[in-house]
């Protein structure tokens, strides 16, 4: 008997993202740091202001939230720490490994994990982890396993999406809305994300 998405999102505790075509939309700006032939680059990326409120809005709802991409990005760094991400591996080829590093560190069962992925270099996450999320601009292949699929594209507030369908499920989303919005609320502030002072 196959469980509905919204079932295995009510067992969710930590939510891990891809970063590229999940948390961006998946382009990758380079310029030359100098104008020599041998110049390194400096790489940028667009991330989407509502992926960062729904984590503060996830943290709320008493989920931990990672990150595991196959580049490495400075940017990716920058933004992970203004985000107050709790588990930040970069240069993952292979992120399965990463992903049990997580559940071992949380003491979660795999069954517990989200995780939100665009491509196939997710698939070895996705294929064991509690819930398999694929964002709209996902590969079909990554689309036809995911038990859940977010109506926004990467960088455009997928990350949102997977946030508020897992609270939603979990029956917390509007009361971590409201605990939000409360100015008094010192949890609130706690979980909210940086301000850009990067």
């Amino acid at each position: 008997m196959s469980i509905s998405a919204e079932e295995r999102a009510k067992k969710i505790k930590v939510i891990v993202f891809d970063v590229d075509g999940v948390l961006t939309d998946g382009q990758i700006f380079v310029l030359p740091e100098t104008s020599s032939a041998d110049a390194k680059g400096i790489e940028f990326k667009g991330f989407a202001a509502h992926d960062g409120l729904g984590i503060s809005l996830a943290r709320l709802g008493g989920l931990r939230i990672g990150i595991i991409t196959k580049r490495r990005s400075r940017t990716v760094a920058i933004r992970a720490n203004d985000l107050k991400v709790e588990f930040t591996y970069q240069g993952q080829a292979h992120k399965l490994a990463a992903a049990e590093e997580i559940v071992a560190k949380t003491g979660i069962a795999m069954e517990e994990l989200a995780y939100v992925g665009d491509d196939i270099v997710d698939f070895p996450v996705m294929r064991i982890c509690g819930l398999a999320i694929a964002t709209a601009n996902a590969r079909p292949q990554v689309k036809a396993m995911a038990h859940y699929v977010t109506p926004n594209g990467g960088g455009h507030g997928a990350g949102r999406d997977a946030i508020d369908f897992i609270l939603t499920a979990q029956g917390s989303l509007d009361r971590v809305i409201e605990e939000y919005l409360d100015a008094e609320n010192p949890s609130a502030a706690a979980a909210d994300v940086g301000n850009g002072g990067m």
